[in-house]
């Protein structure tokens, strides 16, 4: 009986847990490789003073179960027919001198209140409704990679997302900041930018607001690492072998193909083949040379304009009160400078739909000022103590901000943690503190490559980073890509 094929997974977040589920389904043999003590890259969550921390999932697209992406997540064990969601009603709400605006799930309701807060706008808010529903149809494919469908896939692709042709021309070719120049209304024209940055398109910000509309993005209850950790016994109870706090210092290449890998405690183990699922960054630079990334993803991280990234200066608070505002809030506050970048708008998240995560009557909050690569620049800047002191000083500072929106607050708000863009990277490697993919701009094409490398047989990619925007779907499809493209170069069946 000829012996199973070894597959090596680099990097244990959900793009590698998902590879080494399907690689067990398509009977391989798999190991995975995680540097860190627990596993689950940036889906993560942590404990602090009996509260829970939760870093990733603001809604887990691929919740309603008539999409192929649930079946992916079924498959990994992340959610199933019993999952229980978090009971949330909107999107967030974005407030500006006193006024407010919801993004609600339900669209007649925000159609409804936009109209009341702006009457001169209806015919603006009537058409970005009307289109958010048609961005309903957007779906990811998750059968198969999209160079590997034929045909009769495209066509079926087409059927399905019908409506989206609407959705690109008249969204498709302007940022957020022009969308919201459409609008009269001081506080609509805020609404438009608070979820993304105004240089980032516009048909993106009204796919993820349909996305939490259509019920496909819904909230699993207990956070982030108790999914991370569903996943992670699916993968043993399949037979993976997951290795903790081994950190990989190289992929070995004999001839032109991945054997194996060297771990940073110089053990070699060898491979028939090995999928990297970590930052394309360290992949390329650090685990092989530089000289095999794809020419258009050098020219991503060489054009940092064009394709910027998102990270974020975040606290965790608890909060000695029951909170009334739910869900993300998005407000002006007093300049907060950091480096050469000053920001006067921030975001809190209330955390209270999950009775898990604090003490009885008591609430986690967040907040987030979204940071990019220049930000990411100034904490590298820093040597420890002065690292040490910039995050005291801005989580205080960032505390009396909230409290001067929420006074209610005052004396009932406690710090618990703060982490910064270099958090990531520490724990991740994520590049310049990224938690997504590249972000697409306007006039500039979506970043995305097969998830394999010229030069190099026998070496997969999967992770978020090889398809923008990135995030939760894109890494646990590609996780099931990876495995798909061994199995093709095998000249076996791809359906796992």
């Amino acid at each position: 009986m000829e012996a199973k094929k070894k597959v090596i997974v680099i990097g244990g977040g959900i793009a590698g847990l998902s590879a080494g589920i399907y690689a067990l389904k398509a009977g391989f043999d798999a190991d995975i490789y995680e540097k860190n003590p627990v596993p689950g890259g940036e889906c993560m969550g942590w404990n602090r003073n009996g509260y829970h921390i939760d870093n990733c999932i603001h809604w887990l697209t691929g919740t309603d179960p008539k999409t192929k992406l649930w079946e992916v997540w079924k498959t990994v064990g992340a959610i199933d027919e019993n999952t229980e969601y978090a009971d949330e009603e909107k999107f967030y709400t974005s407030i500006l001198d006193g006024k407010r605006a919801t993004l609600w799930h339900d669209l007649e309701r925000t159609k409804r209140e936009l109209i009341e807060i702006s009457p001169e706008d209806e015919a603006e808010i009537v058409k970005f409704i009307q289109h958010t529903e048609y961005a309903k149809s957007c779906v990811i494919p998750s059968d198969k990679p999209m160079d590997m469908m034929g045909v009769r896939d495209y066509i079926e692709m087409g059927k399905d997302m019908a409506d989206m042709p609407k959705v690109m021309k008249e969204y498709g070719k302007i940022s957020c900041g022009e969308l919201a120049e459409r609008f009269k209304s001081p506080v609509l024209k805020k609404l438009m930018t608070d979820y993304l940055p105004p240089e980032y398109t516009a048909y993106s910000f009204l796919v993820s607001y349909a996305t939490m509309a259509s019920g496909n993005g819904n909230i699993p209850l207990k956070g982030s690492l108790a999914m991370t950790l569903r996943i992670v016994s699916r993968f043993r109870e399949m037979g993976g072998v997951l290795h903790n706090g081994a950190a990989v210092k190289r992929i070995l290449i004999e001839g032109k193909r991945a054997a194996g890998i060297e771990l940073e405690n110089g053990q070699t183990v060898k491979a028939d083949m090995v999928i990297s699922a970590v930052d394309t960054d360290f992949l390329f630079g650090k685990l092989i040379d530089r000289k095999y990334m794809p020419s258009d993803l050098a020219k991503a991280y060489e054009n940092r304009r064009a394709y910027p990234i998102t990270s974020g200066l975040q606290i965790a608070c608890a909060i000695d009160a029951d909170f009334s505002e739910t869900g993300t809030v998005v407000f002006d506050c007093e300049p907060i400078t950091m480096g050469n970048r000053t920001f006067n708008r921030m975001s809190v998240k209330s955390y209270a739909y999950d009775k898990s995560f604090a003490p009885e009557g008591k609430t986690v909050l967040q907040a987030n000022v979204v940071q990019s690569d220049e930000d990411y620049l100034f904490w590298e800047s820093l040597s420890a103590d002065e690292y040490k002191a910039a995050k005291e000083e801005l989580s205080a500072g960032l505390i009396r901000r909230i409290v001067k929106e929420f006074p209610e607050l005052d004396g009932r708000i406690e710090l618990l943690d703060c982490w910064t863009p270099l958090t990531y990277n520490r724990y991740c490697n994520a590049y310049h503190g990224s938690y997504m993919g590249f972000v697409t701009t306007v006039g500039n094409k979506q970043m995305k490559f097969k998830g394999i490398v010229k030069g190099v047989d026998d070496l997969y990619i999967a992770g978020q980073w090889v398809m923008s925007p990135g995030g939760l779907p894109i890494a646990v499809i590609s996780g099931k890509f990876a495995v798909q493209r061994i199995l093709k170069k095998q000249k076996r069946n791809i359906e796992i």
